[in-house]
């Protein structure tokens, strides 16, 4: 098996990450999933944010974290599920949620600490990676302080896209492409 295709952007701020939520967004169809990973406050629900917006989405997009799933209908017609899995202790409450069953019925799912629920999931999925960026890394992308109001450490932000299966290594280029845009 080839190494995985990765592509990575810096997000100074909230307004950066939505933005690059939205580039996926502009990307992802039913069928899809994605996982989310990053520390707490990284930016990952402001992420799904700018996703859902670029989906067509109009309703408040949250935090899962207390519900596990938000289901949420895409101006296409099919569901964006949002999940959150850091609450759950075992692989089979995340098996419990049937995110792999509402996928193959024509939803896509975004899950917030994908890592976990990878197991159970379809195994040809994007990773998104979120972390803080230092300052040597992102120089001059420090005005923001913040993603959303957990994020205790402030600061810009590194995005990092890796595909995980074939239907996602072919599509890298696209996302490049709009990553670019």
């Amino acid at each position: 098996m080839s190494p995985s295709v990765t592509l990575s952007a810096i997000a100074a701020g909230p307004d950066d990450m939505k933005a690059l939520g939205a580039v996926l967004g502009g990307l992802l169809r039913s069928g899809d999933t994605v996982l989310l990973g990053g520390e707490l406050g990284a930016g990952k629900t402001t992420f799904v944010q700018g996703l859902a917006a670029a989906l067509g989405i109009e309703e408040a997009v949250t935090s899962p974290t207390f519900v596990l799933v938000h289901s949420y209908r895409t101006a296409a017609g099919w569901d964006l599920l949002h999940a959150d899995v850091w609450r759950l202790e075992q692989l089979q409450e995340v098996i419990d949620l049937a995110l792999p069953e509402q996928v193959e019925d024509g939803g896509a799912a975004v899950v917030e600490w994908g890592e976990m629920a990878a197991p159970a999931l379809a195994p040809d999925c994007l990773h998104v990676a979120i972390g803080f960026a230092d300052d040597q890394s992102c120089p001059g992308d420090n005005a923001s302080r913040g993603l959303d109001d957990n994020a205790g450490a402030g600061g810009a932000r590194r995005v990092v896209f890796r595909a995980l299966g074939p239907n996602w290594d072919q599509r890298m280029a696209g996302l490049k492409t709009a990553l670019a845009s």
